[in-house]
This record gives structure tokens, C-alpha cells and sequence, in this order.
């Protein structure tokens, strides 16, 4: 997919905001941390908050700028002069989230600042509605079925001014996201791509491009700008596509650069480690950042994910106690408290406390995929699935809602759909050896047990992948008879012909050096000896078109 956009960037915003250093030049610290401290005012004036905390706590991580060194602020125009009255009364509503109101005293000011206050302000006054209808009358299963009704409207208006080149950065950022709220991913993202072109410093809009990118090739077709903030941006995709190697070398090289306090970093290293599972790792890091920055939020949900795994209750227990000390209502607390009952196996009060997260922010992927997990405990298969469904919507590359979608299916002994969804989970997870080759496994000879025994044979890919896969695992637990049998099998597909002749050479080849079977490695799961036979099922049916389930 590739997202080359012509970039004219607006002059308020070039007036306003420095050009940038190249990619991974970060010689002059002090240059990085004036535009940190710069775009950090700028988002605060138009309502980003996050990205504004976002470069606060970076510019915070860098050393003070001596007083000679503080930039005045950004010039007033002609035009935000004019709108300066209107601007603060509607900014003063709001911050009080009164966002209708603000949009009716913006209404006609032109100055980008104002503008984008207006039409943001639109924006936020229709998903507070949407909110507002569902939380009542609706569960969270079926928060995603309302719809925010500014939406179509906004992207006319925004259309019409990015058509004659009047948006500056964050109109183009405000333009995407009506445009991923849309589900038109394609546009948004040339759009987004466009807006980190024109306005590099604005970390939300690297931000929801990340969101919308589902793989590494897909990331090396974008036209992106030659600055710094891309190494952040880089690091942070990385660790979202499990990439994590190359996550962590890059976090690592910017902590050599000078970025050795910043929270943010030392937050997702640690998150890092916990996507590859190594616990202690992560778990040092979380305890030495709580000592950093104890009043922090963010994370702390992934954080008591490993003090669950760990089985670690009093730990567990002081922080949902903390936190809610800080602050209840925000989604992590739910969610750490969710993990605190749910260790307690009381799983209908973590289940509930799932669903108050989701109440907050019903995009919240952690909330969505643990929910999932509670309802497998209390054996309702049916509610699961559509918690796991929610949470790829959320986010397609979640691999634990993917294998939490396998494991729903195998227990209610459908293998079709069951061996889709741990393929999947297996794709996102292909740096990963662990016990779930086993279950995957069982999970095939489940798949091909269900056809044999209808006496049918399924027309599909997903048949010679499965004997490819049995054959490699056998290979590897040195079962020479099983792993000779599957790759007979494969020989009789074209896809895995080679392959399968192949590995029957490389077992010929071990038995007649002397090579014996392993008593090492466990292998429960036998392919049946009927299918060690030339014998085929004859009859053909309509394979199931797994492409088309709707996650």
C-alpha cells in the first residue's frame, strides 16, 4: 500500500515550528528539546493533551535550557488577533468539556488555531454522544454499534479544505482520524503520512499511523519525513509488530543518544520484554520505573499482567490499592483490579471490572482481550468470542485475542475455524518457540481427524499446511515414522511437494547415520494409521471460506 503524498506545507506552520534534524542526528540536544518544549504549547492550546504530556515528559528527560536559550512564544498573526476573544472563551469551555458550546462561539473564526478548535470541538461533542447513548442502555459488547453522527459531516468540511491545500498539520491530524473513524484506512493513512510531512513534531499523528499499520512490508512502502521523531516512531511500531529485537536496539540506541530518563522509554522497554515473555526482565524494569515515577498510570495494567502470571497476590494487591488511591476511574485501575480477581479466581467481579474499563474507553485493547479471558473461565464461549472479536477490531495484530479465539473454537470442537485463529495468533508470534507448537499440533490432527472421519476431503490450503506443519514437528521431536508418514502426505500437494520430498531425503538420511528417536521432547498427539494409507476419500465437498469470518 503505498502512501506518497504531495506535501505543501502551510506557512503559519512552517513560520511557527523549526525545521527539523535529519533522521538519528540527535548531535544538538538543546535544538530537540526547544522544539519539544515548543510543540508541547501547541498542542496544549488546541486540546491535545496527550501529545502534549507526550513531549513534555521527553523534554523533561533532557537537561534545562539555560534562561538565554528559552524561546519566546510563537508570533501572533493578523488573523489570531481577530479570533483571540472568541478563542479563549471557547477554550475555557473546552476544558470543562463543554464542546458545543465551544463550537458555537468559533463558529466563523478563520485562524488555524480557532479552526481547528471548532472542528475539533465537533468532533469530541459527537463521540461524548455516542458515549453518552450507549452507556446506559448498551453493554460494552455492543458499544461498537453506535456510531458517531459528526462524523460524515466533518469529513466533508475537512475534504474541502485539504482539496485547496488550507489545512495546516493538525487539521490534516484531525482529517485522519475522521477518516479512520470512517474505517477508510487507506486515505487515512496518506493522510496521516501527509501530516507528519508538514507537522513532524506532533506525536499523535505518528501515533495513529502506527495504529493503522498491520505489517512490516506495508510500513516500508510509506514516504515518511527524514527527522528525528521518526526513530521514536520507528521503536514504537516495532514493538507493536513484535518486531521486538529491533524495538529494543532502537530504544537502546535512543538512550545512548541522551533520552536515558525518559520515562516513556523505559516504559516500553519494559513492555517489550513483556510481549516476549521475559518476565523477571520486565518486571525489574516496571519496579525500578514505579520508584521513578510513582504516581504513574500508564502500563500499570501490562505491568500486573506479570505480577498475575507470577501468581504474585500481595504485589498484585498493593498495586490495585495504589492505583486506586491515584485514580479509580481511569482504565488501567480497572483493569489492574479486573487482574486482582481475576488471580483470586473470582472471575464475575473481574469480569465486571473489565466492563467498567471498557464503560471508559471502549477502544481499550487490554480491557476488551482480559474480558475475553474471564468470560472462557466462566464457560461462556459465546460472550468470549465477541470480546475477542472486539479486541481485533481494536487492534488486528493482538495475538492473544487471536489464540484466544483458537482455544474458544477448539472447545466447542470446531476445527476449522479453530486452526484459522491460531494460524493467525502463529503469524503475529513467528519469533516465538513455546509449548503452543504442541497445541497447534493437536489442533491439525484435530482439522484433519474431522475430515477423514466424514469420509470427505476439503479442497483447501489449509489441509497441506497442516501436514507441512505435523511433518516439521515430528521432524523435530525425531519421530522419523510419523514425520515420514506427513511428509508422504505432503508429496501429494503441489504447495508442499517439495517440501515434504525434501524432509523424506533428511530422514532417510538420519536413519541410515544411526540417528534414534528421542524420549526428550514429549509427542502425544499420533496421526491415526488410517492415514498413513494411499487411501483418499473420494467425495468433494464446498471448502469453508475461512477469508471471509469477520474477525
Amino acid at each position: 500500500m503505498a502512501a506518497i503524498v504531495s506535501v505543501v506545507p502551510v506557512a503559519v506552520t512552517a513560520a511557527v515550528v523549526p525545521v527539523q534534524t535529519a533522521s538519528g542526528d540527535f548531535s544538538d540536544l538543546r535544538e530537540i528539546k526547544k522544539q519539544l518544549l515548543l510543540i508541547a504549547g501547541l498542542t496544549r492550546e488546541r486540546g491535545l493533551l496527550h501529545s502534549s504530556k507526550w513531549s513534555a515528559e521527553l523534554a523533561f528527560s533532557l537537561p534545562p535550557l539555560p534562561l538565554a536559550e528559552l524561546q519566546p512564544p510563537p508570533p501572533v498573526t493578523e488573523e489570531d488577533a481577530r479570533d483571540m476573544d472568541a478563542y479563549t472563551l471557547a477554550k475555557s469551555y473546552f476544558d470543562v468539556k463543554e464542546y458545543d458550546r465551544a463550537a458555537h462561539f468559533l463558529h466563523g473564526c478563520n485562524s488555524k488555531k480557532a479552526y481547528f478548535l471548532y472542528m475539533y470541538s465537533r468532533y469530541l461533542s459527537g463521540e461524548k454522544k455516542k458515549d453518552d447513548e450507549t452507556v446506559d442502555s448498551l453493554g460494552p459488547l455492543e458499544k461498537g454499534q453506535v456510531k458517531n453522527e459528526a462524523l460524515r459531516e466533518l469529513r466533508v468540511e475537512l475534504s474541502k479544505k485539504h482539496q485547496a491545500r488550507e489545512l495546516d498539520g493538525f487539521g490534516l491530524y484531525l482529517y485522519g482520524v475522521v477518516l479512520r473513524k470512517l474505517d477508510l484506512v487507506k486515505e487515512a493513512i496518506d493522510v496521516f503520512v501527509e501530516a507528519t510531512h508538514v507537522l513532524p513534531l506532533h506525536w499523535g499523528a505518528w501515533l495513529e499511523l502506527c495504529n493503522l499499520i498491520t505489517d512490516k512490508e506495508m510500513l516500508k512502502f510509506l514516504s515518511l519525513p527524514d527527522t528525528w521523531m521518526k526513530e521514536f516512531f520507528l521503536a514504537h511500531i516495532y514493538t507493536e509488530l513484535q518486531l521486538i529485537e529491533e524495538a529494543l536496539q532502537k530504544y537502546q540506541n535512543l538512550i545512548d543518544v541522551g533520552f536515558s530518563k525518559s520515562s516513556y522509554i523505559v516504559s516500553q522497554i519494559a513492555v517489550a520484554y513483556h510481549n516476549i515473555r521475559d518476565i523477571d526482565k520486565a518486571l525489574s524494569i516496571f519496579n525500578e520505573l514505579r520508584k521513578q515515577d510513582p504516581y504513574r498510570i500508564e502500563n500499570m495494567d501490562t505491568f500486573s499482567n506479570l505480577l498475575y502470571v507470577r501468581s504474585m497476590k500481595s504485589e498484585l494487591s498493593y498495586l490495585a490499592h495504589n492505583l486506586c488511591e491515584i485514580d479509580k476511574y481511569r482504565v488501567e485501575t480497572c483493569c489492574v483490579i479486573g487482574n486482582y480477581y481475576s488471580l483470586r479466581s473470582q472471575h464475575e467481579k473481574a469480569a465486571l471490572y473489565f466492563q467498567r474499563a471498557l464503560k471508559l474507553n471502549p477502544r481499550y485493547l487490554g480491557a476488551w482481550t482480559l474480558m475475553g479471558h474471564e468470560y472462557m473461565e466462566m464457560k461462556n464461549t459465546s460472550a468470549a468470542i465477541q470480546a475477542y472479536r472486539h479486541a481485533i477490531e481494536v487492534n488486528k495484530r493482538d495475538y492473544r485475542a487471536w489464540y484466544g479465539l483458537g482455544q474458544t473454537y477448539e472447545i466447542l470442537k470446531m476445527p476449522f475455524y479453530c486452526l484459522y485463529y491460531y494460524r493467525r495468533a502463529h503469524q503475529l508470534r513467528l519469533h516465538e518457540q513455546l509449548t503452543e507448537s504442541e497445541q497447534a499440533a493437536q489442533c491439525y490432527i484435530k482439522y484433519i481427524q474431522d475430515i477423514y472421519s466424514c469420509g470427505e476431503i476439503v479442497e483447501h490450503l489449509e489441509e497441506s499446511t497442516a501436514f507441512r506443519y505435523l511433518a516439521q514437528y515430528y521432524f523435530k521431536c525425531k519421530l522419523w515414522d510419523e514425520a515420514s508418514a506427513c511428509a508422504q502426505k505432503c508429496c501429494a500437494f503441489n504447495d508442499t511437494r517439495e517440501e515434504g520430498k525434501a524432509l523424506l531425503r533428511q530422514i532417510l538420511q538420519l536413519r541410515n547415520q544411526g540417528e534414534t528417536p528421542t524420549t526428550e521432547m514429549p509427542a502425544p498427539f499420533f496421526l491415526p494409521a488410517s492415514l498413513s494409507t494411499n487411501t483418499t476419500p473420494t467425495r468433494r465437498v464446498s471448502p469453508l471460506n475461512l477469508s471471509s469470518v469477520t474477525p
